[in-house]
């Protein structure tokens, strides 16, 4: 049986499959967005700002 994870990597690889290669980055930032609008009403705004905030960090160091 497959793992949580890989049924969400699954589904978004599916969102990402579907879609011709322009719009495949608006998928991605409007599911962040959507992702991060959910998790706020799950867990809260102190704990999304806080994934946020590392997701963010993550992106700037891994352009360095």
């Amino acid at each position: 049986m497959d793992s949580p994870r890989a049924d969400v990597a699954d589904m978004v690889a599916e969102g990402l499959r579907r879609r011709p290669a322009p719009e495949r980055g608006t998928f991605l930032r409007e599911l962040l967005a959507h992702t991060a609008a959910g998790l706020v009403i799950l867990e809260g705004e102190a704990t999304t700002s806080e994934v946020v905030y590392r997701l963010a960090d993550a992106v700037v160091s891994r352009g360095r």
